[in-house]
This record gives structure tokens, sequence and C-alpha cells, in this order.
């Protein structure tokens, strides 16, 4: 299996939305604009290209941004230091395959590069992502609280993972 990871272009996003909004409600649903303004403004927007088909993306942000998400505020509040994913989205075909893993290898790196101390994200516990909790649960993550989002529709399992122990 030939895997690419590498920053996003223009013309992915014609790919990333379908395989993003395919992945609803483990993830929020993107308009094309709100691609191209994670593409124009964030400093973590990677795609995996297997085979030389794109079968995934994760998008990640540092403190200090614009963005109006009450997970991404929320790790703004408890910790100084971090990257936050957004999220990550592995097409089915691809997955099981380690992809995820990989995306989390290609931030963790650019984080111990930049000196950002930890990684920082969330999952649906209602409705539930049993298998993201797993995913992220293998790969270090920590439970560090919960909230609910979207006028109690969501319930989310907030997640750290320290660099400096991992």
């Amino acid at each position: 299996m030939s895997v690419l990871i590498r920053p996003v272009r223009d013309h992915d996003i014609d790919t990333l939305l379908p395989l993003n909004n395919a992945a609803v409600p483990s993830v929020n649903a993107l308009q094309r604009a709100d691609f191209e303004r994670f593409a124009a403004t964030v400093p973590h927007f990677r795609v995996a290209v297997v085979n030389g088909m794109t079968a995934g993306m994760m998008i990640a942000l540092g403190p200090g941004l614009d963005y109006d998400s009450p997970n991404y505020r929320w790790f703004e509040r408890h910790y100084d230091g971090f990257l936050y994913v957004d999220r990550i989205v592995v097409d089915p075909s691809a997955r099981s395959t380690g992809l995820g893993a990989r995306l989390y290898d290609d931030l963790a790196a650019v984080a111990h590069g930049s000196g950002v101390p930890r990684l920082a994200c969330e999952v649906n516990l209602r409705p539930a992502n049993h298998r993201s909790l797993q995913f992220h649960e293998r790969l270090g993550f920590k439970a560090v609280g919960t909230q609910d989002t979207e006028d109690g529709a969501k319930t989310v399992q907030l997640l750290v993972k320290d660099l400096e122990s991992a």
C-alpha cells in the first residue's frame, strides 16, 4: 500500500467534501465554503492518498484562531499549548489499514517540531461513536472532560494525548 500524506490542495475539496459528509454524524457536515476557509486558514489540513486515491483527511488547529467550535473553545480555556483535531475522516474502504494512525503520526511530528506538548480532540458519546473512541484510546488519548453540544443533541468526550510522555 503506497501512502502519501500531504497538505490539501484546492482540487482536493471536490473529493473531500463528500467524504466528510458521508461520515456524519461522526463529524459535522460541511459546505464547500467551510473547506475553502479551512484550507486558507488552518495550520494543519492534510490529505491521505492511498495508491493514488484520496482516502482520508485531517484538520487540526492550534490555539488563538477565530473558530467558533464549542469543543475547540473548551480546549482553549483549559490548555495553553495543543493541536486540536477538528476532524479526521478515513474512507470506509481504507479503515483498519493504519491510515488514521498515520495521519495522527504526521500531526504528532508537526507538534514535536513546533514544541506543542499535546494533541486534543473529541469523540461523540451521544450519538455513540465507539469505533473512534477505541481508536483514540489505542493511540494513547485520555479523557479529560465531557460536554453537551448542539443544544443537547450531542455529548462529546474530550480527549488529550500528552506528547511529552508519549
